[in-house]
């Protein structure tokens, strides 16, 4: 049973293609895990040595990123939100992503819990 996990929250308003979904995802993943790695290494080293499980959410446009960003950086969570380069689907700057955790799933799922899976 996995005790830590990671959520990648994508914005269901930009319609993307399913490669491009997935390119944000992977960003929001790399990063945020990096960033787990740095600030919150018993976390890290937990999540990755159980599997690293992840799990895919959707919102309904940028202002819920930031909402749910507020709320993961309160319980002390590790995030990163993505923007994207501007080199195929949509403009530079646009905020496609924002990965949560990994961190505990009591705690994770504190602000992820409620939201549809992709």
């Amino acid at each position: 049973m996995f005790k830590y996990k990671q959520v990648m929250i994508v914005r269901s308003d930009l319609k993307l293609s399913k490669g491009k979904l997935a390119v944000q995802v992977a960003h929001g993943a790399v990063t945020a895990a990096f960033r787990a790695y740095n600030e919150k290494p018993e976390w890290f080293k937990a999540w990755f040595n159980e599997g690293q499980k992840k799990v895919v959410v959707k919102v309904e446009g940028e202002r819920e990123l930031f909402e749910l960003k507020t709320e993961a950086e309160k319980l002390g969570l590790p995030t990163s939100l993505i923007r994207d380069a501007g080199l195929t689907e949509i403009p530079l700057g646009t905020i496609t992503c924002l990965a949560i955790g990994p961190g505990p799933d009591e705690i994770v799922d504190k602000i992820t819990g409620n939201l549809k899976l992709v």
